[in-house]
């Protein structure tokens, strides 16, 4: 187990500097300027402040400034804002982290059982409905899902708020949380009810299930005591990815349902060129997607003794 983690974080490590030395070469060699924009500036005050921002320096220079500020735990200066990257980034982040976390319990939650009453009633209605909401949940994208969800209950119906985040634990702010959650997390509810059915009909026609079933074991027993626990396993496997991409791809639902995350800085940074705020939003991004693929290699391996580490 020791030595599956160093190998896995120096992997990871190595990672994240591919991923910073590529997105540096991508947004030095972009065309335009940072500083410009839609401005005319005079030259001697565009000078001053390539000057300011390193920018005058040759490109391995500025690459091994930024590196440099990485390994010390400066992630630069925002040109638009004005300020560290992490007096931005820091203070977004939990609020990306919380409606990551709720959608991620909103798909657990909803996608398990919905594939576990599919495989229970295999060819039958409840099968049939299960699998249309996952086809439905699948083909539609969360761009697209969260102004319908937005037109129906906030503007039609009236009973969730259209936007923003809780600023209290009132009920009333609380309902903000809703539908950027279930925007968030519709796709992967859809996905986790596919697997879940998909393992569980897998699990039920081995052996072991057979013999449960000739013991005399009712069929609930059946299902929660021997079958959950190995048909389950898909779900894991696919939880950390999702973890990682629902926290990333919350980037498009902040945007709709003007939630003040991470996701804000992403976008207005990568229209802006602020590099700085960009690559700091990469390499937590990153480093998100790395974490949870460890956390599922190592939960894997608990739930199923067949699979070594080593």
């Amino acid at each position: 187990m020791a030595l599956f983690l160093i190998k896995r974080l120096v992997g990871g490590i190595l990672t994240l500097y591919v991923i910073a030395t590529l997105c540096f070469l991508i947004i030095y060699f972009t065309p335009g300027s940072p500083l410009t924009g839609e401005r005319n500036i005079p030259p001697e005050v565009l000078r001053n402040l390539e000057r300011a921002y390193n920018l005058d320096k040759p490109l391995h220079v500025q690459y091994l400034l930024r590196m440099k500020g990485y390994l010390t735990g400066d992630f630069g200066l925002s040109i638009r804002y004005q300020k560290p990257v992490a007096e931005l980034i820091f203070p977004a982040f939990p609020k990306s982290l919380e409606l990551g976390c709720i959608a991620f319990f909103f798909a657990m939650v909803v996608g398990v059982p919905l594939g576990i009453l599919a495989a229970a009633r295999q060819n039958r209605i409840p099968d049939y409905i299960s699998s249309s909401v996952a086809l439905f949940g699948i083909c539609l994208p969360n761009f697209l899902l969260g102004p319908l969800l937005a037109m129906v209950f906030a503007l039609w119906l009236h009973w969730l708020p259209v936007a923003g985040w809780p600023e209290d634990f009132s009920l009333e702010e609380l309902l903000k949380v809703i539908l950027p959650a279930i925007t968030l997390a519709g796709v992967h509810i859809a996905y986790i009810s596919r697997l879940t059915r998909a393992g569980m009909l897998d699990v039920l026609h081995k052996d072991f299930i057979r013999t449960a079933r000739s013991k005399g074991l009712d069929e609930r027993s059946v299902f929660l005591k021997h079958a959950l626990k190995n048909g389950v396993t898909p779900v894991l496997s696919y939880a950390g990815p999702m973890a990682a991409y629902i926290i990333t791809g919350s980037v498009v639902v902040e945007k709709v349902f003007n939630v003040p995350g991470l996701g804000q800085h992403f976008v207005d940074s990568a229209l802006a060129r602020d590099q700085a705020v960009f690559m700091g939003a990469i390499l937590i991004y990153s480093s998100l997607v790395i974490v949870f693929n460890l956390l599922v290699d190592i939960g894997y391996s608990l739930l199923d003794p067949r699979v070594r580490l080593a």
